[in-house]
């Protein structure tokens, strides 16, 4: 039997007076954390949720985020993460598609948690920052961890709903348990001594798994920032030393610029390894990255529905700019409907979910004989290694030509006064679609939207560059700071 929180159980009894997370000032050992969680497990009991019960985890990186996540799965009980920036309507959607008997709103978002749980028959625990001693005062005992089989589901983690409505990816106790070993022996090399700096969101897959996972299996230390901002990230990795950083490439993209306007000012000797994830890394922010902080870059692929690494570059193997490495262990990657060398990525392995929850249909369509279809578009190498062309639904087709985003992408960050770029297709009477492009530029610059087309026309061919350039301040991202094409609208 095996149950995630064991993880945690385990490194207590080894690495107990070692610090577990950090935020601030604030501190648990690995000794608290185990205790706290056991108590969490212990009221839930108290509230009659039990094994395959459903519980919504609504908070940001806090300390009291790890205590009730691995309380819920050692009460046998399924982990229901979500943004605490929702809204009404979309927490009840997650309300009632999960069926989830409780859900722990961190405090300022009480207030539209509650209006989205109503009429879900969903029970509403507020939690503030220090508040879970006061919330377990009744339950000083720690509950025992629940068995759970491998299969059981630990967690569901809802997509971004790209393509429609938010879907509940069922991660297993087995699918996350292996992906977070994986990570620990195979990608990140990592140890108790190690620090991992946790700007991701907790509630995200990459950061949940990558993040807090990898360091309670070892006995590394999670030292938390809240919200992400570059300044204050460079400050935590030279005060705290830290050795790990996960990021999105708009992170490093934030970070490079950081650093570069304040030269000298921050130490960041301690980095001894970085991993990207979340979209592709514009191969000029890599290597610029590379260069300023002296620290390799590995960038790799996955998504929930994969829990969530699939593919890496490995440490131990000679990296590839602008590829996302190989498969990790026991996963095999294929790609199906091939054109030109280009086809749809596919998935099979232990991390492979088990399905979208209460969605059979959905299921079906996308894992097909063990396979799961990423929707990505991507191609291999002469030595196996693997590139994401684009995602399959942003794929743009110009007057019967394929343009891949991602390609114009990375030439706009080519150009020096660009800080952020995303190519997107729109309506076009004779073309079908026109190249679209949304541009962030960096303080100070004087570049205009004519000028930037004229800088991609030398370097692609006719069809593929943008003839609609659009300067904005910034660009609209996701919870992890992914951008979000579906939300950027560009003038005709």
């Amino acid at each position: 039997m095996k149950n995630l929180a064991a993880l945690l159980s385990r490194t207590s009894a080894i690495h107990g007076d070692r610090t577990a997370v950090e935020l601030g000032d604030h501190s648990l050992t690995y000794t608290e954390l185990d205790i706290l969680a056991g108590r969490v497990a212990a009221y839930l009991a108290d509230r009659g949720v039990g094994a395959g019960d459903r519980v919504g985890v609504m908070l940001p990186n806090l300390l009291e985020f790890p205590a009730l996540y691995y309380g819920v799965v050692r009460a046998g009980a399924i982990v229901v993460p979500m943004n605490p920036l929702l809204k009404r309507r979309e927490i009840s959607h997650y309300l009632r598609d999960s069926g989830a008997e409780l859900l722990f709103a961190f405090g300022p978002a009480v207030d539209e948690a509650s209006a989205g749980a109503e009429g879900t028959g969903t029970s509403v625990v507020a939690v503030e920052a220090g508040s879970l001693t006061g919330l377990l005062a009744g339950h000083p005992d720690p509950a025992p961890c629940a068995d759970r089989g491998d299969g059981d589901t630990a967690v569901i983690l809802y997509t971004s709903g790209t393509t429609g409505v938010p879907k509940g990816a069922e991660l297993t106790h087995t699918n996350l348990v292996g992906n977070a070993e994986i990570c620990v022996e195979e990608l990140f090399h990592l140890g108790p001594e190690d620090t991992v700096l946790g700007c991701l969101p907790l509630f995200h897959a990459f950061g949940q798994v990558c993040g807090m996972h990898t360091a309670v299996a070892v006995g590394a230390r999670l030292t938390l920032v809240a919200r992400f901002d570059p300044e204050e990230a460079l400050r935590t990795i030279a005060d705290r030393g830290a050795t790990v950083f996960q990021g999105v490439p708009t992170m490093y993209a934030a970070l490079l610029a950081a650093w570069e306007r304040s030269p000298g000012a921050y130490d960041a000797s301690t980095l001894r390894l970085c991993a990207s994830g979340g979209a592709s890394l514009p191969v000029e922010v890599l290597h610029g990255f590379e260069k300023a902080f002296g620290c390799p870059v590995l960038e790799g692929f996955g998504m929930s529905e994969t829990s969530p690494v699939a593919t890496f570059n490995h440490p131990d193997r000679p990296r590839k700019a602008g590829s996302i490495g190989t498969p990790i262990s026991g996963v095999e990657v294929r790609l199906i409907d091939e054109r030109d060398g280009v086809g749809e990525l596919c998935v099979r392995g232990h991390n492979i979910m088990k399905g979208y929850w209460g969605r059979p249909e959905a299921t079906a369509e996308t894992v097909q004989d063990g396979w799961l279809r990423t929707g990505d578009l991507g191609r291999v190498d002469e030595d196996g290694y693997l590139y994401i062309v684009d995602r399959k639904k942003d794929l743009v087709i110009r007057g019967g030509y394929n343009v891949y985003p991602r390609e114009v992408e990375e030439v706009l960050y080519e150009h020096p006064d660009v800080a952020e770029a995303a190519v997107i297709g729109v309506p076009h009477p004779s073309l079908g679609e026109e190249i679209a492009a949304a541009v962030a530029l960096r303080p100070g610059s004087g570049t205009t939207a004519d000028e930037l087309r004229e800088f991609v026309r030398e370097r692609v061919a006719a069809y593929k560059y943008p003839r609609l350039v659009q300067l904005v301040d910034s660009l609209p991202k996701g919870a992890t700071g992914k951008i979000l094409k579906r939300e950027i609208t560009i003038d005709a």
